[in-house]
C-alpha cells in the first residue's frame, strides 16, 4: 500500500468574510507528482502555505510526512522543500554563495554541506556557473538554482508553487525534467501551474476554482470523463462551467 506523503481533510481557510480554501480533502502519495491547477485566486498557494505551516488553518485538518500543520509547523518545515512563486534567492550573491547561505539556513550539517552542494549544482547543472552573481543568470537557470536550494537538506516532501511561471517553454520543460528525476528517488512533489500543459506531466491532479476542489485525478481519467478526444482545456472549462452552475442552482 502506497504512503500517505500528505493529507487534508476538509481543510478551510478564511481571511475576514472571504473563504479562501473551501473544505478541501485529498492524499497525496510518496514519490507522487502531485498537480493544483487553476486560475490565479483559486487557492492553491494559499493551500500550499498552510501546508508548508506557513500558515494555520481555519479548520479541518492537514498532515505532512506525518506531522500536523497546526500544531507541529516547525516540524513540518524542517520535512520540507518550498519554493515560492516570486523568486527568493539573493540576486547580489553568486551561485556557490546562496547555496551556501541556504545550507546554513536549511541547517545542513558541516560534513554533509559539501556533498549537498555538490549534489544541487549537478543536478541544475550549474557547475561552471558557481562563480556567476545569480542576477546575471536566465531565468530558467534562477529557477533550477532555486529548486536546488530549496532541496539541499534532502526533504521527504517538495512544495513548488508555480516554478516555471514567466520562463520560456524549453526551461520549463528542463525543469520537468528535475521534478520527475526527484519524484523517481522517492520525493513526493507538490506543484502549483495555471499551464495546462504542465498538469499532462503530473501522476495526478486537482483542479482547484474558488477555494474547492472540483476535478480530481489522473490527467488520462480526468480527459476520459468528458469523452473521447477531451484534452486538459476541455477538463478545466467543463469542471469551471459545472461548478458555475451549482452555485447558481444553489442560491436562494
Amino acid at each position: 500500500m502506497p504512503e500517505t506523503a500528505v493529507r487534508c481533510s476538509s481543510l478551510v481557510k478564511r481571511f475576514g468574510d472571504f473563504t479562501a480554501v473551501d473544505n478541501v480533502s485529498l492524499d497525496v502519495m510518496k514519490g507522487e507528482i502531485f498537480g493544483f491547477l487553476g486560475p490565479n485566486g483559486a487557492g492553491k498557494s494559499t493551500t500550499i502555505r498552510i501546508l508548508c505551516g506557513l500558515l494555520a488553518p481555519t479548520s479541518g485538518k492537514a498532515t505532512v510526512n506525518g506531522f500536523d500543520v497546526d500544531r507541529e509547523s516547525e516540524s513540518v518545515k524542517k520535512s520540507i522543500g518550498y519554493m515560492s512563486q516570486k523568486f527568493s534567492l539573493y540576486d547580489d550573491l553568486t551561485v556557490e554563495e546562496n547555496l551556501d547561505f541556504f545550507s546554513g539556513i536549511y541547517g545542513v550539517s558541516a560534513a554533509l554541506r559539501d556533498e549537498r552542494k555538490s549534489y544541487a549544482l549537478r543536478m541544475a547543472a550549474l557547475e561552471a556557473e558557481r562563480g556567476t552573481t545569480t542576477r546575471q543568470l536566465a531565468g530558467g537557470w534562477k529557477q533550477r538554482l532555486a529548486l536546488g536550494c530549496a532541496i539541499l537538506h534532502s526533504p521527504q516532501v517538495v512544495f513548488l508553487d508555480e516554478p516555471t511561471s514567466g520562463v520560456d517553454p524549453i526551461a520549463r520543460r528542463r525543469f520537468w525534467d528535475l521534478i520527475y528525476d526527484m519524484a523517481q528517488a522517492g520525493t513526493t512533489v507538490f506543484v502549483t501551474t495555471h499551464y495546462m500543459e504542465e498538469a499532462e506531466y503530473c501522476h495526478r491532479l486537482a483542479l482547484m476554482y474558488r477555494g474547492r476542489v472540483v476535478a480530481l485525478g489522473s490527467p488520462a481519467e480526468l480527459k476520459a470523463e468528458r469523452g473521447p478526444g477531451s484534452t486538459m482545456d476541455d477538463v478545466f472549462v467543463t469542471s469551471i462551467e459545472r461548478e458555475e452552475s451549482a452555485r447558481m442552482e444553489a442560491r436562494p
